[in-house]
């Protein structure tokens, strides 16, 4: 069978996506449909007369009393108020990891470089009013200009309408969609700007889900999808045995790139092992045919984030709401009822007087303009009977002014509580009194916040999320030895970092620093009730601690720590005082930077007088000291000799009177003549 060329293998690909995507979209539509309604709902004036009950009310008054927006808005002022960020924890529990806080820096200078903020805040905003948004990443070069850079950072961008242009493959399950395998992600272009990229006139991909009835106009525009699939891919593993008999191992892309090194070195091949990676390939189509392969890009993950309000799965059908869906009745028979009101009020209240034509002929202006310029009498013709005689005349009848039915106060203030007990009654956390205690404060304000937690949990998980996609993405682009990048502390403090930087270490052995390639860890983003902010309790916790503590040095650290979590204008330079004070306490680890500074500072530093004389004294003792132990070890000396040269003299002595005794014995021995013995014994 001929192989198939690669404009086949593409329109295959196009059409196998056709069919895929109108199928996740046919499964899904009345959901994600349901999420576009609620979000106009709450955030469009008008929307909630949209349908067929604004066919009822038409001619009508169509008051809105928008409740649910007020809510809604309160919910994410609280996930604004308590942002949540991730954190990368090593897998073997190590707590003083360089590494994970390296990431932990360079996460943070990317959600600032690339204003993260905007796209958290518009999916969080997207899940809580409809039920699901997300969020991407991606990376861009640094320098786009410059032909010869090829260093990338990761930016993290919003998703707009993610109810209806992101969709996962049916196939995953998880709430983070760690386990798709393909994502199709729809934007907009208006027409012009698609024949300027693409060169060809507009083919717009099939979208269904849209809320046009309500709007008098739309813009004209042209869909495009972004088709994200996850493949293996088998790969060639090169293993080289080095000269000192250790093996390191390479891609094919990493060989190509080190083989004259290898080679040189007198290096060998000793095998190849083939293995399966993880790639994500993005394609760019249109309705018509791909547009765009553009490859393999960086990571292992698919690099959409999504976030759901509250999620279910329901005969196997995803399906998600926001704070809005349950209240959409509620909100719309009070609206019905305030319209109804407002159209009873604007009947007159005034009893009209009922005349016969004959009676008010002549008369019409004066009756007319009586309300505007208050006749003090009216007039009326007479009428007369069939004699011609006058008789007394009288209105024929009065209207009735309107009456508010009985029924529909009560049904107001049923809807009332019925909207209040359905979007958590957050009115209760702001009629506490002044003096009410704080405890008491706090402990109300986290009972609301509980009925809104679902919201912030869903987020977390997001978070987490996109720490795990921006690791994948990190370990594949900051690769560059010697590249320095920014990094941000939690306090929004900036250091320095150079990507693999070479440190020798105590074997003698050179290793490399901040070497991302060797970043697995753990991601975790937390989530806590929230009263205010978190680093208003933690002040009011401090605060209340500094009362406990009879230790001064406690309590300064106490009031410091507290100083340095206060929120305010004009107190930068304060809490930078007090973060400087509480790292040369050693209560705060400083960042590299910040140790550099200090260490700096310590070599300038000129001591005080009193130092000065303190030191001063303290060096005369110890000299004073030292000079005590050398004369002490001199009379020491000394005595040790004295005792060795008596031993010698002893011992001269000693020798003396033996040589002195063995000559007296000589001479006698010659003066006196040995006695003589018989040759045999004596009987």
């Amino acid at each position: 069978m001929p192989r198939k060329t690669k404009t086949e293998v593409l329109r295959a690909k196009h059409e196998d996506a056709l069919i895929e995507f109108d199928s996740i979209q046919g499964a899904l539509r009345d959901e994600r449909l349901q999420c576009l309604e609620d979000r106009r709902f709450y955030s469009i004036a008008g929307a909630q007369w949209e349908g067929d009950l604004g066919d009822q009310f038409e001619n009508k008054p169509k008051m809105e009393v928008n409740k649910i927006h007020l809510s809604i808005i309160r919910i994410i002022n609280e996930y604004r108020n308590n942002r949540i960020t991730v954190d990368f924890v090593s897998k073997d529990g190590t707590e003083d990891d360089s590494l994970a806080s390296t990431c932990d820096g360079l996460y943070r200078s990317d959600e600032q470089d690339s204003s993260a903020e905007e796209a958290y805040d518009n999916a969080f905003e997207e899940a809580v009013g409809g039920g699901f948004g997300a969020w991407r990443l991606r990376t861009e070069y640094e320098d786009e200009e410059d032909p010869e850079d090829d260093r990338q950072r990761i930016r993290i961008e919003p998703i707009y309408d993610a109810d209806s242009s992101v969709f996962f493959d049916l196939g995953a399950k998880r709430q983070d969609k760690a386990d798709a395998t393909r994502c199709y992600v729809l934007t907009s272009m208006t027409p012009e700007a698609y024949r300027e990229e693409f060169d060809e006139d507009p083919a717009t991909w099939p979208k269904e889900i849209h809320q046009y009835e309500f709007d008098w106009a739309t813009p004209d525009v042209v869909f495009v999808a972004e088709l994200y699939e996850k493949e293996q891919v088998k790969e060639n593993i090169y293993i080289w045995r080095m000269l000192d008999g250790s093996e390191e191992r390479f891609t094919e892309d990493e060989l190509e790139e080190q083989f004259e090194r290898l080679t040189a070195t007198g290096a060998q091949q000793v095998r190849i092992k083939k293995i399966k990676s993880t790639k994500i390939r993005k394609y760019i189509m249109s309705g018509s045919r791909i547009l765009e392969d553009c490859g393999y890009i960086s990571g292992k993950c698919i690099p959409i984030v999504p976030v759901y309000g509250k999620r279910w799965y329901i005969d196997n059908v995803e399906r998600c709401m926001g704070h809005v869906r349950l209240s959409r009745d509620a909100q719309r028979l009070k609206n019905m009822q305030l319209s109804k009101l407002a159209e009873i009020s604007a009947l007159s209240t005034v009893e009209k007087p009922v005349f016969t034509a004959e009676q008010i002929v002549g008369h019409e202006v004066m009756w007319k303009e009586d309300n505007i310029k208050n006749y003090p009498y009216l007039l009326i013709n007479p009428v007369m009977d069939q004699n011609g005689q006058e008789i007394l005349s009288a209105p024929v009848a009065y209207t009735k002014p309107p009456v508010v039915p009985s029924a529909m106060a009560a049904l107001l203030q049923i809807t009332e509580e019925d909207m209040s007990d359905i979007l958590g009654n957050q009115q209760n956390g702001e009629m506490i009194n002044g003096n009410v205690s704080t405890e008491t404060a706090t402990l109300v304000q986290n009972r609301l916040d509980m009925q809104t937690y679902i919201y912030m949990s869903n987020m977390s998980k997001a978070m987490r999320r996109c720490g795990e996609i921006w690791l994948s993405m990190a370990r594949d682009v900051f690769v560059e030895e010697g590249r320095r990048l920014k990094s941000t502390g939690l306090e929004g403090e900036i250091s320095p970092v150079e990507i693999l930087k070479p440190v020798v270490g105590d074997d003698g052995e050179i290793r490399y620093d901040n070497d991302l390639g060797k970043a697995k860890f753990d991601v975790v983003a937390q989530v806590g009730p929230s009263s205010s902010t978190k680093k208003a309790s933690t002040v009011r916790a401090l605060t209340n601690m500094i009362q406990f503590s009879d230790d001064p040095e406690t309590r300064q650290v106490l009031s410091s720590m507290a100083l340095l979590n206060m929120e305010g204008e004009g107190i930068t330079d304060v809490k930078r005082y007090f973060r400087q004070k509480l790292i040369k306490m050693g209560v705060v680890t400083p960042t590299e930077l910040e140790a550099r500074q200090l260490q700096k500072e310590l070599e300038n530093a000129k001591p005080d007088a009193q130092e000065q004389y303190l030191q001063a004294a303290a060096q005369k003792e110890l000299a004073e000291a030292a000079e005590k132990q050398a004369n002490t070890i001199y009379k020491q000396a000394q005595a040790d000799k004295a005792r060795a040269e008596t031993a010698e003299t002893l011992v001269d002595i000693g020798d003396k009177k033996q040589d002195r005794a063995v000559r007296a014995i000589e001479s006698l021995g010659e003066r006196v003549s040995p006695p003589s013995f018989p040759s045999s014994p004596v009987e």
